[in-house]
């Protein structure tokens, strides 16, 4: 099964998902907020159409780890939109997401103009990627 990711925004949301064997991630969607509800039916038809098993939302911590106003924000949409979902939804750590999303697409040749509707989307399969890659890590050192 797929994962999805969220890149929670004040006014966007980043939206990546998984290969089928959990692999690689890609970015998916922008979604522009409109309201939590109309968001959670959104983020549910995306999860349905995509067949994910979980959804991975990220956490923006502060560089120290620490929990600021903004990721208290994102902990409680999370636990609201767990609410709407029959799929869990776990929280990840993304600092540094969106810098290495602009990165990735400054590296492709692309100006900050080309990439500003996408930067949120390549942000959230930033954040996958990691996910996909701390549980791939255990899985090996559990299996090896």
């Amino acid at each position: 099964m797929r994962v999805l990711a969220l890149d929670v925004g004040e006014r966007r949301i980043g939206v990546a998902v998984s290969d089928p064997l959990g692999l690689w991630a890609r970015p998916l969607a922008v979604i522009t907020r409109r309201s939590k509800q109309e968001d959670y039916r959104t983020i549910a038809r995306l999860a349905r159409e995509n067949q994910a098993s979980r959804i991975v939302v990220g956490h923006p911590l502060s560089m120290d780890g620490q929990v600021g106003p903004q990721a208290l924000r994102v902990e409680r949409y999370a636990a609201g939109l767990a609410e709407h979902l029959n799929i869990p939804v776990v929280l990840w750590d993304e600092r540094l997401s969106t810098a290495e999303a602009e990165r990735l697409l400054h590296e492709s040749g692309e100006t900050s103009r080309q990439y500003r509707g996408r930067i949120d989307a390549v942000a959230a399969a930033v954040i996958l990627q990691s996910y996909l890659d701390a549980v791939e890590e255990r899985e090996e050192t559990v299996d090896g």
